[in-house]
């Protein structure tokens, strides 16, 4: 008779690769979609080596990948109870007494430890290797990495500084926000009340303000005039405006608390930085969740048929899940929804409904 403890790693060994399997394959498909999209950009910008796109598709590689891991655990999962199925295991088992709970213990704790290796350790090796990449592509191409236009209206911007609040629009940034162009500051003395107008053709941060530079002044009861540099004071430092105003997949779970303590005291808006906290928080529970959702689809026997039906029925439910989790996680981002509940509601609501269809399945 095999001890409890060989059966245990038999079948976690089982889930691990399967899994992996997965996310190399989609990291596979991944990279080569980048690297031609690469090799596309560098015929326009000159000769560029081989061998730098091929570093350059590695280091974006990580933060492309990370949100695949949900997803390579409900296709591993499916894989591997399938693989357990058809090799008639899953009969031997309960068989021996073994309830779906005691097999299926093993694949969530593979899930949830893999999920904690997200957060942990990938999440912040991800977010330093998208750094590096932006930087190296501003290099490599010969322009701004993060040069964009934020929809029709531009960038808005509202911070505080030692004279009082102000609000900032630029219609384009550059190097994630440090610089800003076609720049407009509505500045508010410390009573709250409007003190003046400031238009500029472009704007720089540096450590304790903003430099707006060909500026036309217009204050309260004064007529407007050219003052070539103008100089805004701000509390913002320029690491915290280029992570605020940068990608978030660029800032790792171990900023994101000090960067969000930072944004609010500057009176920047923090909430896709609390949503993607939330998110990492609950990395782990969505990957249990996904081994639970493989279950509910992959643990009826080969001789009973209908498998390809309850598959195609899983994974549906799977694209289902990721649609409403990203549905909700714009709401959060939109400040429509706190942002604990715009990402752990979708991942509760799997869980319980999973478990209810599994409790059901076992014991009717």
């Amino acid at each position: 008779m095999l001890s409890r403890k060989t059966i245990d790693t038999y079948l976690a060994r089982r889930f691990l690769t399967a899994i992996v399997a997965t996310f190399v394959l989609c990291a596979g498909l991944i990279f080569m979609i980048d690297f031609v999209e690469l090799l596309r950009q560098s015929s326009k910008a000159g000769d560029i080596p081989l061998v730098k796109l091929i570093v350059l598709a590695l280091l974006r590689l990580p933060a492309y990948t990370e949100f695949l891991l949900p997803f390579a655990i409900l296709v591993g999962s499916i894989a591997a109870l399938l693989w357990l199925s058809r090799k008639s295991e899953i009969a031997v088992m309960r068989a021996g007494g073994m309830s779906a709970w005691q097999y299926l213990r093993p694949g969530l704790l593979v899930a949830f430890g893999l999920g904690l290796f997200a957060i942990l350790i990938y999440n912040p090796l991800a977010a330093t290797a998208r750094a590096k990449s932006e930087q190296m592509a501003a290099e490599t191409f010969g322009r701004d990495a993060k040069l964009f236009r934020s929809g029709a209206e531009g960038v808005w911007l509202r911070q505080n500084g030692p004279d009082g609040e102000s609000v900032i629009s630029a219609l384009y940034t550059e190097k994630k926000g440090i610089n800003l162009r076609i720049v407009t500051a509505f500045i508010f003395d410390r009573q709250g009340r409007f003190a003046a107008r400031v238009d500029a053709q472009s704007a720089e941060l540096k450590k304790g303000y903003w430099k707006l530079k060909n500026s036309v002044v217009a204050a309260v009861n004064q007529p407007a005039g050219e003052v070539g540099v103008y100089l805004l004071p701000t509390h913002l430092t320029p690491e915290r405006v280029r992570e605020t105003l940068g990608n978030v997949i660029s800032v790792s779970f171990w900023q994101l608390p000090n960067l969000i303590e930072h944004a609010e005291k500057a009176n920047i808006s923090s909430n896709h930085l609390r949503v993607q906290y939330e998110l990492l928080l609950s990395r782990p529970w969505l990957c249990l969740a996904m081994v639970l959702l493989a279950a509910t689809v992959s643990l009826r026997s080969f001789r009973s048929g209908g498998i390809q039906t309850m598959v195609i029925t899983g994974m549906i439910g799977g694209f289902g899940f990721f649609l409403m989790a990203e549905v909700s996680r714009q709401i959060g981002n939109a400040g429509l929804a706190p942002p604990w509940a715009a990402v752990w509601i979708p991942t509760l609501a799997v869980i319980f409904v999973t478990t209810t269809v599994l409790l059901h399945q076992e014991d009717g």
